[in-house]
């Protein structure tokens, strides 16, 4: 354990050393600060104002930027420390293949997330400063949204990055993930749909295995418990699965297929030729 933060710390010091860590930080914190400036938390849209108004578009941006920016900045980190032969330095030391890849994956989950989340804390104090009324339920719960959304991507580019030996490849494979899931949300399945060449319960099942879907559902729900934003695959979502199931599945399914991904990376990260 104590090699494994120990490498948890090296990681996160390495992240503080890189411009990639400041414009992700600056990316989310000054989308709150562009929020507060235009006045988007006191504009009225579908009866959303304050900061459930500022919340709900902030999902918006988190649902496009944030898998990405995990995904580039997190594939590199194992195919990059092979390829610099950092890795064969840090196993010369007393460290085992384990507590390396987890440890990494650890620190690497703090630089991704507490951006993210101190962007939103930012967005509370605000909130509190005009003096409205503050969801908190909600605030928690989307919380631990971000969570769920930052762990699923960061276990697919652990995976991504330790199947591949090259940073070229990695980036490229995660550009390709990300483009797809991406695709999968809205545009491909629609397609689909009109076609009528797949069943709509089979696409509506598809779309749903799909985390950033899962997230924006999820989301949706902690504002609109009815989807009515959605239309009528709302009825079928809340007949199934129902309000709660729904924000349940949101956060648990993501981090079950992280986990997953996770474990997979580092069996391959085992087997494969270190070097």
């Amino acid at each position: 354990m104590k090699n494994l933060l120990l490498i948890a710390y090296l990681d996160i010091k390495e992240s503080l050393r890189s411009k990639w860590f400041y414009v992700y930080a600056l990316v989310f914190g000054g989308l709150m600060a562009l929020f507060f400036i235009t006045g988007v938390s006191d504009a009225v849209v579908l009866g959303f104002t304050g900061l459930s108004r500022m919340l709900l578009i902030f999902i918006q941006v988190t649902i496009i930027i944030l898998p990405i920016f995990i995904l580039i900045t997190t594939v590199k980190s194992i195919s990059g420390d092979r390829e610099s032969n950092v890795l064969e330095y840090m196993l010369s030391f007393p460290v085992s293949l384990r507590d390396y890849y987890w440890g990494k994956m650890l620190g690497r989950f703090a630089t991704v997330f507490l951006p993210v989340f101190f962007a939103l804390i930012l967005g509370v104090v605000f909130g509190l400063f005009k003096g409205g009324d503050l969801p908190w339920n909600m605030i928690f719960l989307y919380s631990v949204l971000l969570f769920s959304l930052c762990f699923v991507f960061l276990g697919i580019a652990f995976f991504l990055s330790s199947i591949v030996k090259s940073t070229d490849i990695a980036l490229g494979s995660s550009f390709v993930v990300w483009i797809i899931l991406l695709a999968f949300i809205d545009i491909a399945l629609i397609g689909l749909m009109l076609q009528n060449r797949v069943n709509d319960e089979v696409i509506l099942t598809l779309a749903m295995l799909n985390p950033i879907e899962v997230f924006r559902i999820g989301a949706i729900t902690l504002f609109d418990p009815e989807l009515t934003v959605i239309g009528p695959v709302a009825y079928y979502l809340l007949d199934t699965l129902g309000s709660k199931m729904l924000i349940a599945y949101a956060v648990v399914y993501p981090i079950m297929i992280g986990l997953i991904f996770a474990y997979f990376g580092y069996v391959a990260f085992k087997k494969k030729d270190l070097l």
